[in-house]
């Protein structure tokens, strides 16, 4: 209960009102409160602004609230109404809780997220049942048995969770361990232990390159099963395969720059398989177009949230696998829970890298947009100096077909055949041609063996 002074403000579990004039909004807000908090207070006689104006308080006043609440709120609850003196002001206390979600106000329900309350979808109802519930995907049974676990994998995670000073046990055996993370009980697996620590699961991420801005035309394509070490791991080296990278050199140094910063890339990848929906039988994607890389999860995201609550706010994280969650926060993938977005957009803010978050139907999806090499926003210099080399230097004919493929070489010596399609126009036949005739005169050289080295533009 609040005191007599004022200046006191909304929150996720106190609203204020004017007057009873207002009654219809507070019983919205009550269950907006509920569903949230299972507890809370309304004011009557106070503006939002915490300055207290008071109102006529009588025993009609106190009726027609308990009665409106009685009628209008299912199911019921048994609020206690006081009247109240404030500042030698007449306002109205009503007090609440309840445990029986969801609650619905005028047949709808709504959820409280900071002093709004935000009307539940469908899918938001479903979720509020089975929080009530205690089901979720991850605690049930799976079919697996202990046998299926990947020991390797277990014996890894418990090695890198010490490193991170996150537990203080090592590896005994299988079902002591699996027990002790909570991702086994009863002699039996969870689902949670088959996603972590089994190769052999039903999920999986896609991922593929595109030529261009739509899904249109694909230039690779490929997936990625096993456990959800093996899945990060996976990714983050398809990511990074398929990147664009520039080279700058600091003195002797040569350092390989990405065009989205490796630390975000993989803070999105470890959200996308964290707090994905696992009831829903779709995989994760990786999807390169020629302006943006795209990283989805089939998980909807919290129906009262948006991301800029989680990376301008104070809001802590909602886990839907709070399990899996658990497991890789303690092997240190995950470095703080609810931070994951915030981490994503500051990584971008200072690589001057556009990222956007946006919630979908079917789930949510991080977009990473990326430089345009047609437009040379990427070394322009080193274009401007391949360019150079190839109108001055050069005395036999190169093509602008080669003369791109010089270019993008020098932007990116990790750049793949296939990438270098999509950038040039022309079929990875035609590129590998171009590149054997630019290595035959001299402009071109591999360094290093086909997977793991890069190219380098010859100064003839």
């Amino acid at each position: 209960m609040i005191d007599k002074k004022e200046g006191h403000k909304e929150s996720e579990t106190l609203e204020l009102k004017k007057s009873t004039s207002e009654l219809k909004e507070a019983i919205f807000s009550i269950v907006a409160i509920l569903n949230k908090h299972q507890k809370g207070e309304v004011y009557f006689g106070i503006n939002n602004d915490g300055t207290i104006v008071g109102q006529d308080v009588s025993e009609q006043t106190i009726r027609s609230i308990s009665k409106t609440i009685s009628d209008r709120i299912e199911p019921k609850i048994f609020p206690i109404i006081n009247p109240v003196n404030l500042n030698g002001k007449d306002c109205v206390h009503v007090e609440f809780q309840g445990n029986d979600m969801p609650y619905f106000a005028y047949g709808r329900a709504y959820m409280r997220v900071g002093d709004d309350d935000r009307q539940l979808s469908a899918k938001g109802l479903e979720n509020l049942f089975m929080k009530k519930n205690k089901v979720s995907w991850e605690g049930d049974f799976s079919n697996k048995r202990f046998n299926d676990v990947n020991e390797d994998a277990v014996k890894i995670f418990i090695t890198k969770a010490n490193k991170a000073n996150r537990i203080n046990f090592t590896f005994s055996d299988l079902d002591s361990i699996l027990n002790k993370l909570g991702i086994a009980k009863e002699g039996r697996l969870l689902k949670a232990a088959e996603i972590l620590f089994c190769d052999n699961n039903s999920f999986e991420v896609q991922a593929a390159v595109f030529a261009g801005k739509d899904k249109l035309t694909f230039l690779d394509i490929n997936q990625f099963k096993g456990n959800i070490f093996n899945l990060l791991e996976q990714s983050e080296s398809y990511i990074k395969e398929h990147m664009n990278w520039r080279a700058e050199f600091v003195g002797s140094e040569r350092r390989e720059i990405p065009e989205v910063p490796v630390r975000a890339v993989t803070e999105a990848i470890v959200n996308s398989l964290c707090h994905r929906d696992y009831n829903n039988p779709k995989g994760n994607e990786i999807a390169f177009f020629k302006d943006r890389i795209e990283i989805y999860n089939p998980g909807q995201f919290p129906e009262e949230y948006n991301p800029i609550d989680f990376i301008e706010g104070e809001e802590r994280s909602i886990l839907r696998n709070p399990l899996i969650a658990h497991t890789l926060y303690l092997c240190k993938d995950i470095e703080r829970w609810g931070s994951g977005i915030r981490r994503i957009a500051k990584e971008c803010g200072e690589h001057n890298v556009k990222v956007e978050f946006k919630k979908l139907k079917s789930g949510f999806v991080v977009v990473f947009y990326r430089f345009d090499m047609g437009e040379e926003k990427v070394g322009e210099k080193v274009t401007e100096k391949v360019t150079e080399k190839v109108t001055e230097k050069v005395t036999e004919k190169v093509t602008e077909n080669q003369q791109n493929i010089l270019k993008s070489v020098a932007n990116n010596p990790h750049i793949t055949a296939l990438e270098l399609a999509g950038i040039v126009g022309i079929s990875d036949r035609k590129i590998k041609e171009n590149i054997r005739k630019l290595k035959q005169k001299g402009l071109l050289r591999r360094i290093g063996a086909a997977r793991g080295g890069y190219w380098e533009v010859v100064d003839k």
